[in-house]
């Protein structure tokens, strides 16, 4: 009875993170011996009661890990029975696992850490994490949505009904990628009421996720792709910060001198990759193409006027 009332404690929500943990634990040692992971299990802050980990737990979580993030932890039984995870470079080109993974070992590291959580401080997610379940649900069983939407371009709010193709975060932001009479992409923080409907659709298989935002700097998919040139001036090293943290995966170092970098990018010169190169200021010149130089400089030569207005 007791073990039963104990079993029934253990909630999705902590066997996730167990999950977690076990991965992390073994990631972070390289190999690994059962012993040495029932050790760090015993002092970890999960552990409330500090007992051991089981034989036969261990293994259950290697297999359940295996089912739910494709992750096989391997055992090299000549080397004294030491447990490694198998290909984890390639896990870690799995953009959606590797996110899963960091976002839940950043979190079982701040709850063994609360005594600190004054001093750890994250950049909140912008509102919408709720629908994120439904959303999933009917993509996955190709359900249509209904869903009351309050754009910031109109004071009312409209209804649509979609398919929901994919998800993406941008900049702390969740949005939806839809299909009604086109393509539109719709910010789960927008949202005010979405429920499933009673139609179904077929999910079109030339559609491909990654694909159609392959282009974009962001959410905004509009206009063909071209060859942007910016120069990046070495004063306050911003040329190192987008070596360590490319714009764009088609982020190409094209000349490098003692007070500049070329940087050129292959992408869709649409609004939000204007206003990130805005917010760069006088760090970085945008060289070509001579239309986008343009409206680039007659929008700061706009702001020059705003601060020269007395």
């Amino acid at each position: 009875m007791n073990s039963r009332i104990k079993a029934s404690r253990i909630t999705a929500v902590s066997i996730i993170k167990r999950y977690v943990w076990l991965i992390d634990t073994i990631r972070n040692a390289g190999q690994i011996t059962f012993d040495e992971i029932n050790e760090k299990w015993r002092n970890s802050s999960l552990n409330e009661t500090k007992e051991d980990l089981p034989v036969r737990t261990f293994h259950h979580h290697r297999k359940a890990i295996n089912n739910f993030f494709g992750i096989k932890i391997d055992c090299h039984k000549n080397n004294g029975y030491t447990y490694f995870i198998e290909d984890f470079g390639d896990i870690e080109q799995q953009t959606l696992i590797s996110w899963l993974l960091n976002s839940a070992s950043v979190n079982n590291m701040i709850c063994e850490n609360r005594d600190l959580k004054d001093r750890i401080l994250v950049e909140p997610i912008s509102g919408g994490q709720a629908y994120l379940a439904p959303i999933i649900d009917a993509m996955r069983n190709g359900v249509c949505l209904e869903l009351t939407y309050k754009s910031f371009k109109h004071e009312a709010a409209g209804v649509f009904v979609i398919e929901p193709y994919c998800l993406k975060m941008f900049h702390q932001r969740w949005y939806l990628l839809g299909m009604s009479d086109k393509l539109r992409i719709y910010a789960l923080d927008r949202v005010r009421f979405l429920v499933a409907t009673d139609k179904t659709f077929v999910f079109p298989d030339d559609f491909d996720a990654t694909s159609y935002f392959i282009n974009c700097f962001g959410i905004i998919n509009y206009g063909q792709p071209e060859k942007i040139m910016i120069k990046v001036f070495k004063e306050e090293n911003k040329d190192k910060y987008l070596e360590s943290l490319p714009l764009h995966y088609s982020q190409k170092v094209e000349m490098e001198t003692d007070d500049f970098t070329l940087f050129s990018y292959y992408i869709q010169p649409t609004y939000d990759f204007r206003q990130e190169l805005l917010s760069f200021g006088s760090e970085i010149e945008v060289l070509s193409p001579k239309w986008f130089r343009d409206e680039i400089s007659e929008i700061v030569e706009n702001q020059v006027l705003l601060y020269r207005t007395v």
